[in-house]
């Protein structure tokens, strides 16, 4: 059974579409959105630390500047990507 969310569909397994795959690993902007938002939640995962702040509190957050390092490591992991 397929999902359809925008213009991809999805099965139920969780996997990108093939078709996807090879656009994104040929540099298609639109494609690459759909891969990068795929991994966002597990981007979003590996991103999270402890911040404190000035009065000694601690709490969870994203750090950005790791997100953004992983968003494009996996940007030039799908262009390197060979099919």
């Amino acid at each position: 059974m397929t999902k359809t969310i925008g213009n991809t569909e999805r099965d139920e397994r969780g996997l990108l579409p093939y078709p996807v795959i090879i656009a994104a690993t040929k540099g298609d902007p639109q494609a690459m959105q759909i891969v990068v938002q795929h991994y966002e939640s597990q981007i979003a995962y590996l991103s999270m630390r402890t911040f404190r702040d000035e009065r000694g509190n601690t709490y969870y957050g994203i750090d950005e500047d790791i997100r953004d390092r992983l968003r494009s490591k996996l940007i030039r992991a799908v262009l390197s990507f060979k099919v």
